[in-house]
């Protein structure tokens, strides 16, 4: 459960022992004066001092109460993690609040997801017969990969979408859900999608206005949110999740090897940042701690493409998140789903061989052919092709802005008209 459903406890005290406290602070002020009220009230009323006596005694009764529930929090403070004593309302240690304060974690609560899923099209068939020269009904107890990649409009989306998509067509049992940073459905990548006959769901999470202008921006965390609520949305517990981008490359031993995560398991990635690589360290079969040569305070400094969950691992979790806070979007995921170190399970042989590579395309702006549009009927191919460009959002025409298209023949430019006429 989330921390924000648990308040820290605070000792509490009987009216008898404020009483007793105001009574000994009076009595150290004015000893000589409460001696004399004492005596003349006992002589007086000696039933009042029966009752006093009672309170003494139940007082002495709840002293070996107060002091179990004070050695119990006590116990619990130094022997749970910081994660569980927070979640207990305990407290996570100096140190852990220090070091979120100082990187403004601190206030971070999490909440139910509550995105607007858009739906532009989906498949459940798997239309493909054989995958790794097996047929696909030898594979139908393997748990189904829920491959979520965030995908954004640009020159290179299609064809980097095409170079995965041949590498998931060799994977059995995955279910594809590609969603895509812009506010209207994609025709195009609908048909392309289906085309390729993997189980998919397409849909489109813009990321919302207020975060567009921000320098980071968080890109890609509307898109896996709304990933995140479309498997809780389907009460999804059989299964295993993993957040792969389209620019990266992937060997295909990972699949089988996040198959068979039990609750969250990780990997090193290749080719990120200065040292190449970011991973788990791992001694004797366990992980102890994490490579990465960007920490900034982060609990969990891995790579998205760095780990893989059991999906009836994460339901157990109400609120597992990814809030928009670029650079953080792994830790503070990870953190909403009550991650601890003992709970990794180290894949890639004891994380020494790289199963995945961050490689990315360098992103180039839209292309511009100088074309009269008398030229793009279908007298030549270029009417259909450069609309099929448009459609990818990897070229466009105009009749007005730079220079002539260049059609050569024979190493010679021609005239437009001499060749499409």
């Amino acid at each position: 459960m989330s921390s924000a459903h648990y308040q820290a406890l605070e000792p509490q005290t009987s009216d008898e022992d404020n009483e007793d406290i105001e009574r000994r602070h009076h009595q150290s002020n004015s000893r000589g004066c409460t001696a004399c009220a004492t005596s003349a009230s006992t002589t007086s009323h000696p039933a009042h001092a029966m009752v006093r006596k009672g309170g003494v005694a139940r007082r002495r009764c709840l002293v070996p109460l107060v002091a179990g529930a004070l050695f119990f929090v006590a116990f619990c403070y130094l022997t749970l993690s910081a994660d569980t004593r927070l979640a207990l309302g305990l407290g996570g240690g100096a140190e852990d609040s220090e070091e979120l304060s100082h990187h403004g974690l601190d206030g971070m609560n999490f909440r139910p997801l509550n995105e607007t899923v858009h739906i532009c099209s989906e498949s459940y068939e798997d239309r493909r017969q054989f995958m790794q020269d097996k047929p696909q009904s030898e594979y139908g107890q393997l748990p189904v990969i829920y491959f979520v990649t965030p995908t954004y409009p640009r020159r290179e989306q299609i064809p980097e979408l095409t170079r995965l998509a041949h590498t998931l067509l060799h994977v059995p049992r995955l279910h594809w859900l590609v969603a895509d940073d812009q506010e209207k459905c994609n025709g195009f990548m609908d048909t392309l999608l289906y085309r390729f006959g993997i189980p998919f769901t397409h849909m489109v999470s813009p990321m919302p206005s207020k975060f567009r202008n921000e320098k980071p921006a968080p890109r890609g965390v509307a898109n896996r949110r709304a990933a995140l609520q479309w498997l809780r949305q389907h009460n999804l517990t059989n299964g295993i999740l993993y957040f792969g981008d389209d620019d990266n490359t992937y060997d295909l031993r990972l699949f089988s090897e996040i198959r068979k995560t039990q609750r969250v398991s990780m990997f090193p990635v290749g080719l990120i940042a200065d040292y190449g690589v970011s991973g788990p360290v791992v001694r004797k079969g366990k992980v102890v701690a994490f490579l990465d040569s960007w920490v900034a305070g982060r609990r969990w400094p891995v790579d998205m493409a760095g780990f893989a969950v059991n999906l009836e691992y994460m339901a157990q979790y109400p609120y597992v998140n990814m809030p928009y806070k670029p650079g953080y979007e792994e830790d503070l995921f990870l953190r909403s789903i009550g991650l601890q170190m003992n709970l990794i399970e180290p894949r890639g042989n004891n994380c020494t061989e790289i199963l995945v590579w961050h490689t990315q395309t360098k992103s180039k702006k839209l292309g511009m052919v100088r074309l009269e549009s008398k030229y793009l009927d279908d007298r030549s191919n270029l009417g259909a092709l450069l609309h099929n460009l448009k459609l990818m959002g990897v070229a466009s025409t105009t009749e007005s802005e730079g220079r002539d298209a260049l059609i050569s023949k024979n190493g010679k430019e021609k005239p437009h008209s001499k060749i499409l006429s």
